[in-house]
């Protein structure tokens, strides 16, 4: 899922205070990731129910493949987010070493 330029760039993605880094995410961008994570709890709740009922095991397994790509959109839209504002800035910025960052970020992403 993909969203407007306008929401990533609504306000700064990150900001540096001190040697502490933090997000700073628009009101809509901040209630869409929280309205997936809760969606995606209640999903972790249901297989728990799942495996406490001796529920079939392939079906389980097509739950937890839902949940598994459900926290996958969550992270790309932090990813775009990030790449669109964050990244952009710090390279403007001169600062290269977030290339190298965001490479270890993606390969995390990936590494499965």
């Amino acid at each position: 899922m993909s969203f407007n330029e306008e929401d990533v760039l609504d306000e700064s993605c990150c900001a540096t205070t001190g040697n502490q880094r933090k997000s700073h995410h628009s009101t809509k961008t901040k209630t869409n990731l929280i309205t997936r994570l809760n969606r995606i709890e209640g999903q972790i709740r249901g297989i728990k129910g799942l495996i406490e009922k001796d529920t079939y095991c392939d079906d389980v397994i097509h739950q937890i493949a839902s949940t598994q790509s459900a926290l996958n959109s969550v992270a790309k839209i932090l990813l775009e987010g990030h790449l669109k504002s964050c990244v952009v800035e710090r390279i403007q910025e001169g600062d290269l070493e977030v290339i190298d960052e965001v490479l270890v970020t993606i390969q995390k992403l990936i590494k499965k």
